[in-house]
């Protein structure tokens, strides 16, 4: 259903395209399991699903706050085994930035109370898959500015949406109608947690919608020049620089702030950041912000470990305990990410 029309009231006359999605992905939800304790809790009014082993520890143990994909107004992943998974407000009721100060309160919560749970305050880190690899970056530079707190262990970002400037990067263009995200969608849910509207999704897609004065500021940090010439090799041509009218951008101006698309942060905040997990797939629209941003962390001498799914697909880590399709790359990748874990 990820193509499908904003306006589909659905055809047949049921509920929203949005209530819908929700709906399904909540048939979904998780079952006990005999190794975890699993509780819904609140961290600062933020509803969160606590995940803790059952078996003792003579340690206090590591912590992961993770943060949910699905373009920001739906929950989509299900591989969170560690501690939160923090349930933030959705858009299009809620806008930015809503999700991003939910998931920031949670995160705070816990580096706060760290003992409460067993968890070591020195080995807590961020993970979020999509819009939640959106929300653990942002979540992520924000921290590392705190003195009064923890310093976070690490990031992991997977397959991350981390800008709105350009959606007509080489992956963008290659990529525009592999499911399981199309570029269509992309723009709309960005432009969905941006104004609960996608008013100007056309604009968005074309690329008429930022003015050329602060997309070329911006090229030091997003531009296709910075993408390995390996990952144009699908037939990419470049695309043609629109400027925008001024009543267009007003609507979406704010995504040139890093806590909406964390790629535009300044070198000062970016060196700050935690070691870091990457996971991209060469099918997917958002590859080239996964690449973008390891550029930039590393750049900035953050340490940065990086997986990339050469068979893989936006969603493809969500596969890992499907019933009735899984992907071997999927368990791969997340077999990467447990690994990195294991070594912080």
């Amino acid at each position: 259903f990820t193509n499908l029309p904003s306006e589909f009231p659905i055809f047949i006359g049921i509920c929203s395209q949005i209530s819908f999605v929700r709906y399904t992905q909540g048939m979904k939800a998780l079952g006990a399991d005999q190794k975890l304790f699993i509780k819904d809790l609140c961290f600062e009014q933020v509803p969160v699903r606590i995940y803790q082993p059952k078996a003792p520890s003579a340690s206090p143990r590591r912590g992961v706050m993770f943060f949910h994909g699905g373009g920001w107004y739906h929950s989509f992943s299900y591989f969170c085994c560690l501690l939160p998974c923090v349930r933030y407000r959705l858009a299009p009721e809620h806008k930015y930035p809503a999700a991003y100060e939910d998931c920031l309160n949670a995160s705070v919560h816990l580096m706060r109370n760290a003992e409460h749970y067993g968890v070591d305050p020195a080995r807590i880190s961020v993970c979020g898959d999509s819009a939640g690899g959106n929300l653990a970056a942002a979540v992520s530079q924000t921290l590392a500015g705190r003195a009064d707190l923890p310093r976070l262990r690490a990031q992991i970002l997977i397959y991350p949406i981390l800008q709105a400037l350009d959606f007509n990067l080489p992956s963008y263009r290659q990529n525009q109608g592999v499911p399981l995200l199309f570029q269509e969608r992309a723009a709309f849910y960005v432009l969905q947690y941006l104004n609960g509207n996608a008013s100007n999704l056309e604009q968005v897609l074309e690329g008429s919608h930022i003015p050329i004065d602060i997309k070329l500021n911006y090229r030091k940090w997003v531009s296709e020049d910075y993408i390995p010439e390996k990952f144009k090799a699908r037939g990419y041509k470049p695309h043609v620089l629109l400027d925008c009218s001024t009543e267009v951008y007003e609507t979406v101006k704010r995504f040139c702030e890093p806590n909406l698309c964390p790629l535009l942060a300044e070198d000062a905040v970016v060196h700050q950041l935690p070691e870091s997990f990457i996971l991209t797939c060469e099918y997917d629209v958002l590859r080239d912000d996964g690449l973008l941003y390891k550029k930039r962390l590393e750049d900035n001498g953050v340490r940065v470990t990086w997986c990339h799914l050469e068979d893989g697909f936006h969603g493809i880590i969500n596969s890992f305990n499907s019933e009735w399709m899984s992907f071997s790359s999927g368990k791969r990748g997340l077999d990467n990410i447990v690994s990195f874990l294991k070594s912080l």
